[in-house]
């Protein structure tokens, strides 16, 4: 990692001539330059065709089979809005510097602590690309017959092939796979009016009884759902022009495209449609494939793109992330790291790790609520001035892991509040305390660390 004194304060263009602007450099270890920025439309398909998978509409039909359809629709709703203040405001800082998510956590929690909450979370989101890929496999045996291991394989190859193109590939992703989930998903609520008493889907009540989720845990639900890969947005909207084209590129995510990915499946379970909607909540994909014909195969390649929209963000996140902590280029550790995530994948490992996954999403949030408050507030960001590194910030780390432990607590015994908004007003009221008392009482300047990571391999 570079002395993070060398990297641009925040609100300026980085240096086209800080390194080099080759079409397929990925910036892993600094700031995106200016003339390598991309569009907003480029950006945007990145985050848009994120959210829009089948897992959300497996989600948003448990949640309106636990709430009914109108509080089902309003847990949507405020998790979304949740997601939309805290993607957005990471996503606009990134903009703003064209840093990734490992140099943005360095100026918040020092050139050598900055290894941990980057660690972690590059480590979480492997996890999460080897559980889709044998998602793929299993979701393929489940409906067509197909012998799981074998889909898992050929499919994590793909995913780690088209992760190794980079940030233009989960652009043409996005295109591809946000129109497609639109379509199929409005063909397959177009089947499901069909049956009688659909058309009364608005006025459906719930069937899950004892065992429904509360509303505060459904919000939990919809933002834990991102907050691994929203947290760490920067890897994606550091390609963006500026902090507000930034922020528009994650508002195409949240609000808009995961609404509407969940609503999806929340109208199927509504209408009478979901097939065992306490456990495969608003799915679709039966629908289609039962319907025959040129839906079948239409179905089949769905699957691979809509699940491979998920492994190739979190397989990026991930190569991005211990590119910068190692010095290893992103495209060396895509493989590598890919290579992993497929052997779990292909060993049925990853049945194991959709609990510890979810728990650790709790613990997120407040990460990155600590950020927000030290760099983008106002009120409470610290000034460029302070932007020399001292090797640890003490009160960043206090600060994350009094939300992560509020939120962990509240999960454990009171499940039925809002598990994440705890964690984020704990860690960020506890962040801008502590600011402004280390502003307030500091009287050095912090010590700048000398950078001795060497270049990329």
């Amino acid at each position: 990692m570079r002395s993070t004194s060398d990297i641009p304060v925040a609100g300026t263009s980085p240096d086209d001539a800080d390194g080099d602007t080759s079409a397929f450099d990925e910036y892993e270890d600094r700031p995106v330059p200016a003339s390598a920025r991309r569009s907003l439309f480029a950006v945007s398909s990145v985050w848009l065709g994120f959210p829009m998978i089948l897992t959300c509409a497996v989600f948003g039909g448990m949640i309106v089979y636990s709430l009914g359809f109108w509080p089902g629709m309003a847990a949507i709703a405020v998790g979304n809005l949740i997601l939309m203040a805290y993607v957005g405001l990471l996503s606009y800082q990134a903009g703003r510097t064209g840093e990734n998510f490992a140099l943005m956590a360095a100026r918040t929690f020092g050139a050598k602590g900055y290894r941990i909450p980057a660690a972690f979370l590059t480590t979480v989101v492997i996890g999460w690309f080897a559980f889709q890929t044998g998602l793929t496999g299993s979701t393929l045996e489940a409906s067509m017959g197909w012998n799981a291991t074998l889909i898992a394989l050929i499919a994590g190859v793909g995913y780690v092939a088209a992760t190794l193109l980079g940030i233009r590939a989960l652009t043409v992703i996005g295109i591809i796979a946000a129109p497609l989930y639109l379509i199929l998903g409005v063909l397959a609520i177009v089947d499901a009016s069909s049956a009688p008493g659909a058309g009364d889907f608005a006025s459906y009540t719930g069937g899950a009884g004892a065992t429904a989720l509360t509303f505060g845990a459904a919000v939990t639900l919809v933002v834990a759902l991102f907050a691994d890969s929203g947290t760490m947005t920067a890897d994606f909207t550091r390609w963006s022009v500026n902090g507000k084209q930034a922020f528009l590129a994650a508002f195409s995510a949240f609000p808009v495209g995961n609404t509407v990915a969940l609503t999806i499946g929340g109208v199927i379970v509504a209408m009478g449609a979901g097939d065992d909607p306490a456990t495969n909540g608003g799915g679709f994909l039966g629908i289609l494939i039962d319907n025959g014909g040129v839906l079948v195969p239409i179905a089949v390649a769905f699957v691979f793109i809509n699940l491979g929209s998920v492994c190739t963000h979190c397989l990026y996140n991930g190569a991005v992330g211990w590119s910068e902590l190692t010095g290893i280029r992103m495209r060396v550790l895509t493989v590598g790291l890919g290579a992993i995530g497929v052997a779990l994948a292909v060993a049925g490992i990853w049945q194991h790790f959709e609990d510890w996954l979810n728990l650790l999403g709790v613990v997120v949030p407040p990460l990155g609520a600590v950020l927000i408050v030290d760099q983008v507030l106002p009120l409470t960001r610290r000034a460029a001035s302070s932007d020399a590194p001292t090797p640890w910030r003490a009160t960043a780390f206090i600060a994350w892991g009094a939300g992560a432990i509020a939120a962990l607590v509240t999960h454990y015994f009171a499940p039925a509040l809002c598990v994440v908004a705890v964690g984020i007003v704990v860690s960020g009221a506890l962040a801008a305390v502590l600011s402004r008392r280390t502003s307030a009482t500091s009287s050095t300047p912090d010590v700048t660390v000398e950078d001795t990571t060497s270049a990329p391999v």
